[in-house]
């Protein structure tokens, strides 16, 4: 069966490319999932760092017990900007893996296309070739 045109492989090959084009579109949507967390994530961790800049340069405080708020406030503000900054990076590497898993489906999709082309022209060389020697003669010689 090697190097011959099968019709039943083109129709196999045809229905592999459809399942890896399902496959593309599946992993097109993680990305683009991942792709929104990040950019959520990274906007919130922006806005975090605002913040802490803002309540950093506040000193209008009233008296110690004030001044003791601010710094807890402060502080806690930190852990979530640091916990935040973390989580931004945990989802772009996520988001990278997955932007590398749909360059893979599509390599993957791409090689089944290009295997059905090449068995689609096969088959059509095939067909559209008449051996010309296996033509039984006809008639006489004299002809």
């Amino acid at each position: 069966m090697a190097n011959r045109a099968d019709p039943r492989r083109l129709l196999r090959l045809q229905r592999l490319e459809k399942v890896r084009a399902v496959a593309k579109q599946a992993a097109a949507r993680e990305a683009a999932k991942a792709e929104s967390t990040l950019a959520q994530l990274e906007a919130l961790a922006t806005r975090t760092g605002q913040l802490l800049g803002d309540y950093a340069a506040r000193i209008d405080v009233a008296d110690g017990a004030a001044l003791q708020n601010l710094s807890r406030f402060r502080s806690g503000l930190s852990g979530v900007g640091e916990a935040t900054r973390a989580d931004a990076l945990r989802a772009r590497s996520h988001a990278d893996a997955k932007l590398a898993h749909l360059a893979e489906a599509e390599r993957r999709r791409q090689a089944v296309e290009d295997r059905a082309k090449s068995e689609a022209t096969a088959l059509g060389q095939r067909d559209s070739h008449t051996p010309q020697g296996a033509r039984r003669q006809s008639g006489t010689g004299l002809e």
